[in-house]
């Protein structure tokens, strides 16, 4: 009973947020999936990134959380450690490459099987393209492009080495160049996601589109009750980090699709 409630729940999400859509697979995630691998997720104290990691620790997962701010880190463990669940944490300017270097350096190469980029921010919203400061442009690129280019240079080589790994940057709608994505505004913001779904699209093609056991995907997880989102959003955090916990756990076939931008287990448009 409970795995055909979980189906209908998935596909129910899918339908209301993203009409039309059709996930490619509804099935329940299975106890202890990701039993033995390590992930490590931007951004994991709160929002998104929090809720993500809470569902791939109870998978089975250890959890390493990476955020900025050290109070916040703690929290989170201290719900980790309520459930069991194996989890550091470590207090990172992800806006700063050599405190992504520092980090590599303190996990001292450490396997990462799943690498989550979730760590983000708004752009202030009247943020337009010829009314951008300088200053808040650099601050929004910074943690939503460059903070998951230089994740990816640091932790992904050695996934390309061992032929297996997963790579998963949660982006936004706002950054296609479809739908919602073509409205204007929020420069900063709808720039640095197109761009992070780009990132996404041409890595996942370096690294064979999933022939060579390296998954790269992007995910949409809609507007959901976070900092960011607001406590009006339509979504739970839960929900939109079900896909991210998703494609963490799938398995790699040849009908594995990979390179893509998801919402709800289904394809979107770029």
């Amino acid at each position: 009973m409970a795995k055909r409630q979980v189906t209908r729940n998935a596909r129910a999400m899918a339908e209301d947020h993203n009409p039309g859509a059709i996930p490619v697979d509804t099935s329940q995630i299975a106890q202890g999936a990701l039993a033995g691998k390590t992930a490590l997720i931007t951004g994991g104290s709160r929002g998104i990134g929090f809720a993500a990691a809470m569902q791939m620790g109870r998978l089975g997962a250890r959890i390493i959380i990476v955020a900025q701010d050290s109070s916040r880190i703690q929290e989170a463990l201290n719900q980790f450690q309520a459930e069991s669940i194996s989890a550091t944490g470590y207090a990172v300017d992800l806006g700063s490459p050599q405190a992504i270097q520092a980090l590599t350096e303190k996990l001292n190469g450490e396997e990462i099987d799943i690498l989550v980029n979730s760590a983000g921010v708004m752009s202030e919203k009247t943020a337009k393209t010829l009314r951008t400061e300088d200053d808040e442009w650099r601050r929004v690129i910074g943690i939503n492009l460059d903070a998951p280019f230089f994740m990816i240079k640091h932790f992904v080589p050695l996934m390309v080495e061992r032929r297996s790994g997963r790579i998963i940057n949660v982006t936004a709608c706002l950054g296609r160049f479809s739908g919602p994505g073509t409205s204007g505004g929020l420069a900063p913001y709808r720039i640095s996601k197109a761009g992070l779904n780009a990132l996404t699209k041409n890595l996942a093609a370096e690294v064979g589109n999933g022939k060579r056991g390296v998954l790269v995907d992007a995910v949409c997880p809609g507007h959901c009750k976070t900092d960011m989102g607001g406590q009006d959003a339509p979504r739970t955090a839960e929900q939109g980090a079900e896909t991210i916990t998703w494609l963490a756990a799938r398995e790699l076939n040849d009908q594995t699709l990979t390179g893509l931008l998801w919402e709800d287990r289904a394809i979107v448009p770029w």
